[in-house]
């Protein structure tokens, strides 16, 4: 059997009805099943083959696990700019219910995202406020170092009104907005990257894995799930 594959799955569209998203899965019809909620924009750039390698591990201590691309990532043919916070949202739990998900694993904003009343933990979770500061930072230097002058409040009041672009990613003024009071869900048990060992893979300059991090954190699921 093939270790994971690729599948689409129906996933809520913004006008109704549904639209064909991808997902990657490790699915083998087992009882104990997790949708993650991955990072978001660079980040998820950064650990997308550490998300799946803790995937594949889980894979191997019994337990079934599906990665879901949403509108405006990944392959989604749907525009990035037109996506909506409530959106993604309304998407992570569908995802969960297609895949009948028994259990969550977010992972750094992913933690927003959570669907309510689902168990599971959340992997150093950051709130939307982070999120826009670090790549509002990211613009503003690179603008510096362009020899133009842009201002944090000035983008911030713009990025209200009418969007933004932030390093390389189109985001509507109504997910700049939300974005900016939303917070992780405190319902998920936190897993911190110190239990991890080593700074968090986020932090370097290139995607990369570590496979004992990796192990680290599909070890702790594991074990919640068996004592769940």
């Amino acid at each position: 059997m093939t270790p994971f594959e690729l599948t689409e799955w129906p996933c809520p569209a913004s006008g109704g009805g549904t639209r064909d998203e991808l997902a990657l899965t490790f699915d083998r019809r087992r009882d104990r099943r997790l949708v993650v909620l991955p990072a978001w924009f660079d980040e998820a750039n950064k650990l997308r083959r550490q998300t799946v390698e803790v995937m594949r591990q889980l894979d191997g201590s019994g337990i079934d696990s599906v990665l879901p691309d949403f509108p405006g990532t990944n392959e989604s043919r749907a525009k990035l700019e037109d996506q909506t916070l409530d959106g993604w949202r309304a998407a992570a739990a569908a995802a969960a219910g297609h895949f009948r998900a028994t259990h969550v694993l977010t992972i750094r904003a992913g933690s927003l995202l959570a669907p309510q009343g689902l168990p599971g933990w959340r992997y150093a979770p950051i709130g939307g406020r982070q999120v826009m500061r670090a790549m509002l930072r990211a613009r503003t230097i690179a603008a510096k170092e362009a020899g133009a002058a842009e201002r944090t409040e000035d983008l911030q009041a713009a990025a209200r009104r009418e969007g933004i672009d932030l390093a390389g990613w189109r985001l509507g003024a109504e997910m700049f907005a939300a974005l900016e009071s939303a917070e992780p869900d405190t319902a998920l048990s936190e897993i911190e990257q110190a239990s991890l060992g080593g700074p968090g893979l986020w932090l370097r300059a290139e995607p990369g894995d570590d496979a004992a991090q990796a192990g680290a954190l599909a070890a702790a699921v594991a074990g919640g799930i068996g004592a769940a």
